[in-house]
């Protein structure tokens, strides 16, 4: 039986291809080094995999150490036209590990105004006219931004000036985070364009907000499909690898299609760092991801208890 082709498509995110440490299970060793002139090359080689298959939207950050020169300096290499492509980054997190897998603290977190300036500015003096869409960095409720009016007023004049306006989710209140989010009106108009969020296998609390979403006509972003190496290839569960070794196919590629294959989904973000990587998720556009994801309903997991196990995840 032929596969029906799912409407969202694959990106590429580059938290895991700009800094040499990341809580992905076996990055360090995926990465294989962390100098900086070899991890720009294969920051390009990834990025040039991504292009050559198809992969169209590229998603950065201020605090994913250098992805965001490492895009810059690829798009103008390969002369990539600002409407050829989507670019999407996001600001709130500062990049505080000085290139060291071993720091105490990766990235710190500020949703005040002037972090937004200042962040705002490094990445158009970077990214240019490519960026399309600047998105909060993990909203939370605590964290306070979603009545922070001076932020979201600002927001608001960027959002009229013509950058798209999203936000980014993360914990296990990501489904009350968007509900709250989706209320804000700036000037009489919403002032969401976007919306990324983890959805996976183990964690699927954020899906009635998101389809709400897309009801609304924010574009929805998936990060993380993978949980963060949780659903990828030896650390796979079993039932995953079964449905892989039927299909032929990576457990990534198989946990990708499964997001691909949600009807309120519009990207899918690849966190690969090697070719190789990317190849293996790419050949998730050949899987019957809506089936996956009926058939692996026992691998969800309490939004609560797959935080805490993200949280144990050390940076590697």
């Amino acid at each position: 039986m032929p596969v029906t082709r799912p409407t969202a498509q694959l990106g590429l995110g580059l938290a895991a291809l700009g800094r040499p440490g990341y809580i992905t299970i076996g990055h360090g060793r995926d990465l294989d080094g962390i100098d900086p002139i070899e991890m720009q090359r294969r920051c390009h080689a990834v990025l040039d995999a991504a292009w050559e298959g198809g992969v169209r939207w590229f998603d950065a950050a201020r605090s994913y150490g250098r992805a965001e020169e490492w895009l810059a300096s690829w798009l103008r290499a390969r002369e990539i036209a600002r409407d050829a492509v989507t670019v999407s980054s996001k600001w709130g997190y500062t990049y505080t590990a000085d290139w060291h897998v071993t720091a105490e603290h990766h990235e710190i977190k500020d949703h005040t105004l002037p972090a937004l300036e200042r962040q705002l500015a490094e990445t158009r003096a970077l990214l240019g006219g490519h960026l399309s869409l600047y998105q909060v960095h993990s909203a939370t409720l605590e964290s306070g931004i979603l009545d922070d009016a001076r932020v979201l007023g600002r927001l608001g004049e960027l959002r009229d000036g013509g950058l798209a306006i999203g936000l980014s989710l993360s914990g296990p209140h990501q489904r009350e985070t968007l509900e709250r989010a989706l209320e804000i009106t700036i000037g009489g108009k919403p002032l969401w364009s976007a919306v990324q969020a983890t959805w996976n296998l183990h964690e699927r609390s954020v899906e009635p907000a998101l389809r709400v979403a897309k009801q609304a006509g924010l574009r929805v972003m998936i990060k993380e499909a993978l949980a963060n190496g949780r659903l990828a290839a030896r650390n796979a569960p079993a039932a995953l690898r079964a449905l892989a070794f039927r299909d032929d196919v990576s457990p990534d590629a198989v946990a990708l299609a499964a997001a691909l294959a949600q009807p309120f989904v519009d990207v899918v973000l690849s966190g690969a760092v090697s070719e190789q990587q990317l190849a293996e998720n790419l050949r998730a556009r050949e899987v019957d991801g809506a089936a996956v994801a009926e058939a692996t309903l026992s691998l969800v997991e309490p939004p609560e208890r797959y935080w805490e196990e993200r949280a144990r995840l050390p940076w590697n």
